[in-house]
């Protein structure tokens, strides 16, 4: 399993296209979200992400996101097994953004 470390984020998008995976549920989407330059956001919630695979491109770099980077992990396996080569775990999910890249972004 690949874990990405919240600050070097910015730099993976910044060197191709990237699609950033957040499996959180909706509420949580709405309370707090990311947008980084040069990646292509997409919510798809994690029970929901089996029957949405048509959705992602298996040629670009995943990395997946939620509240502290549990489900996200999960999700990263499972694409992993499904022959998804480049998939990244946001290590900390979206909290460790907020405390160590953007003070902006709220905690919940």
């Amino acid at each position: 399993m690949q874990q990405l470390p919240v600050t070097e984020l910015r730099a993976l998008c910044a060197g191709q296209p990237v699609q950033l995976l957040d499996v959180r549920d909706a509420w949580e989407v709405a309370v707090a979200s990311l947008e980084i330059s040069g990646a292509k956001a997409l919510h798809i919630p994690m029970n929901e992400v089996p029957a949405r695979l048509a959705e992602l491109d298996a040629a670009q770099p995943i990395v997946c996101l939620c509240h502290h980077g549990m489900r996200s992990l999960q999700v990263v396996a499972f694409l992993s097994q499904r022959g998804y080569g480049s998939v990244y775990n946001l290590a900390g999910g979206i909290d460790a953004w907020s405390l160590e890249v953007d003070a902006t972004v709220p905690r919940y």
